[in-house]
């Protein structure tokens, strides 16, 4: 990503101004950014990272782009910015890498976490001059995806850090944090733009046809949108929303048609097709209780909506909270897909019946 391509997050402006209306040196040293995925949060910690390592900072309190600690941030080897991810080695707490199945699924496990040894690699960097005599950066990207060795780690850290060091921790899922380290940092909460806004910039990102559409769908995050874009995933979205709308009676012709979505070359996978059907059931249930939708309004609506069964509807909406926890691994992919598409057709039996 560049750096200092502001245009990404031009509807958080309004977050910018007031995060540095007072200049750089009031900043906070701990910042917590929150809000849904996709819609900018990200882009946004990656500007104020260079800004507040950039070394010719413009006027307009934006990193030039162009002097030596923003040529080497670019390139990913500043030594006084540290980024932590989710590690996707997915070893163990206490390190172990045996070859058996048991550590085959704790690898699985813990792909999508952060671990203590990532935090405690911070301390040194943390607790050491700068390189460059200015500032040092620590980017947590999914700080919720911490496990509780990791976050009491920081916690420790965020305690009482050098003042010349900077904390910026990004986070879809604040609930996941540590109540103790959301004290310990200015919360900076960021939203959906408007519709129109997000539209417009969908339409540069080459997105003309049903931009408002996939907008519903992501909840007004323009950014997921061009992502789905990126990684080819409209068209499998398209065609999910399609074998629901016009469903087969037979949970198994229903499953095979979704195995075929999920062979398919871009990056769709099962986990996307089970929160799919878990939202058009919610739908369902919204539109037959509340006469409206959330996530599919600009999509083509089932015919026999008001003889479905609300409860039934909010049931199956329930029970695939369920399906949704084991869909990254599922034992049998097909048999997992039969489960799902017999949960949803029985949600879709008229109330009468």
């Amino acid at each position: 990503m560049q750096h200092f391509d502001l245009i990404h997050s031009k509807w958080n402006d309004a977050v910018r101004e007031q995060l540095l209306g007072q200049g750089l040196e009031r900043l906070p040293h701990a910042m917590l950014l929150v809000g849904p995925s996709g819609v900018g949060k990200s882009a946004f910690s990656e500007q104020i990272a260079a800004l507040l390592l950039c070394e010719s900072v413009t006027a307009q309190q934006t990193a030039c782009g162009t002097c030596q600690a923003c040529a080497w941030l670019d390139a990913g080897n500043h030594p006084d910015f540290r980024r932590v991810a989710p590690d996707g080695e997915g070893e163990s707490e206490d390190g172990l890498a045996e070859k058996s199945e048991k550590a085959e699924k704790t690898k699985k496990r813990a792909a999508s976490l952060i671990r203590i040894d990532q935090i405690r690699e911070l301390e040194a960097f943390v607790f050491t001059g700068s390189h460059r005599n200015g500032n040092r950066v620590v980017l947590i990207t999914e700080a919720d995806a911490m496990n509780a060795p990791a976050a009491n780690s920081l916690l420790k850290i965020l305690e009482e850090p050098p003042s010349s060091v900077y904390f910026i921790l990004v986070s879809s899922r604040t609930k996941s944090l540590l109540p103790t380290i959301r004290s310990r940092c200015r919360s900076i909460p960021f939203g959906p733009p408007d519709a129109s806004v997000a539209t417009e910039w969908l339409a540069e990102k080459g997105l003309q046809e049903h931009a408002a559409r996939y907008l519903d769908l992501a909840g007004g995050a323009p950014m997921r949108v061009a992502q789905w874009k990126d990684q080819s995933q409209l068209t499998p979205i398209a065609a999910l929303v399609d074998s629901l709308v016009s469903p087969p009676a037979d949970p198994t012709v229903l499953a095979a048609r979704w195995d075929g979505l999920l062979k398919g070359d871009g990056s769709f996978r099962l986990e996307n097709l089970v929160e799919g059907v878990q939202r058009w059931l919610f739908d369902l249930a919204q539109e037959r209780m509340a006469g409206h939708v959330r996530y599919h309004g600009g999509w083509p609506r089932p015919k026999g909506v008001a003889s479905l069964n609300p409860g039934a509807l909010l049931a199956a909406w329930r029970e695939i909270l369920q399906f949704r926890r084991s869909a990254r691994h599922p034992l049998n992919q097909l048999l997992f897909l039969e489960n799902l598409a017999a949960h949803f057709l029985r949600a879709l039996r008229p109330a009468s019946s």
